[in-house]
């Protein structure tokens, strides 16, 4: 299950594009299915499963007008599971990687439609 979405970046490069970063609460988890959409000037991610706001953020003008003509958004997701990715306290070297500081973070990227209200 997810448990919290936050809205890093906002930008425009082929589509209208978001960094996100999803923190899950178990490594096993694999319910995540993210539904876009805009109402006003506000863009929100809505999980697919139950339906609620999971992160929003207004957007400018220019983002608006890119949004409203390709009618896509391109999600570039970070994802975290808590208690396995963050800073470690206690560093223990692996020898064959060098000083290990954190563990490695999944990344995700897809292009999804934009549900306009």
């Amino acid at each position: 299950m997810v448990d919290s979405i936050g809205i890093k970046r906002v930008g425009i490069r082929d589509y209208l594009s978001i960094d996100l970063e999803v923190w899950m609460n178990d490594p096993d988890d694999m319910d995540f299915k993210p539904r876009t959409k805009i109402e006003g000037n506000t863009f929100s991610v809505l999980s697919g499963s139950s339906g609620e706001i999971m992160a929003s953020i207004e957007l400018d003008d220019e983002q608006m007008e890119a949004a409203e003509r390709d009618r896509l958004v391109e999600l570039r997701i970070k994802f975290g599971v808590h208690g396995m990715h963050g800073r470690l306290f206690h560093i223990h070297p692996i020898i064959a990687d060098g000083k290990a500081k954190k563990l490695a973070n999944s990344n995700w990227k897809t292009v999804q439609p934009i549900q306009f209200d």
